[in-house]
């Protein structure tokens, strides 16, 4: 079994579950914030579409440099525009991660911030670490603004009040 196999299949699980709550994330309320500080709904559930996709555009490079580029966070409009990317965006990760050699995934990928080093560590730990759990750490957050809006939260690793498994 290649070295990719296990998070291929995880990818696979998470996504399907952070689908779920995409799919029940209310488009009347996308500019709604729980707080001053927080993103809106809008903006959360658009940055927890995106994430898979930087899979495609980071882990290919050897070394990534936040303060390269202007890079404005955008908003998905509708529901809809939200799953599309967030299903494109994953299919995306797949197959970048499928072409991956268990060369790649050994080698150092660097963090960098204006060329200074923020981060380094093999190219798998960045997936699991920098995009696997950065998606379900937002996903987690997505629950609670869901929950704020009342509106019945789907299992994710187990029953909620709302839904058994």
């Amino acid at each position: 079994m290649r070295m990719i196999e296990p998070m291929l299949m995880e990818l696979d699980h998470e996504a399907k579950t952070t689908r779920r709550l995409l799919e029940r994330v209310p488009g009347a309320h996308l500019g709604w914030a729980p707080h001053a500080k927080s993103m809106t709904l809008g903006r959360l559930a658009t940055h927890i579409a995106e994430i898979p996709g930087w899979i495609s555009t980071v882990v290919q490079k050897d070394e990534f440099d936040v303060a390269a580029g202007n890079r404005k966070p955008g908003t998905a409009g509708s529901v809809e525009e939200l799953l599309r990317m967030f299903d494109e965006n994953i299919q995306k990760a797949q197959k970048t991660m499928q072409a991956l050699t268990e060369d790649q995934l050994r080698a150092t990928w660097r963090l960098l911030k204006g060329g200074q080093a923020l981060l380094a560590m093999p190219r798998m730990g960045v997936l699991r670490a920098l995009m696997l759990n950065h998606l379900i750490h937002h996903r987690g957050q997505l629950s609670v603004y869901l929950r704020l809006k009342d509106v019945p939260l789907p299992s994710i690793y187990g029953p909620t009040a709302d839904e058994p498994m």
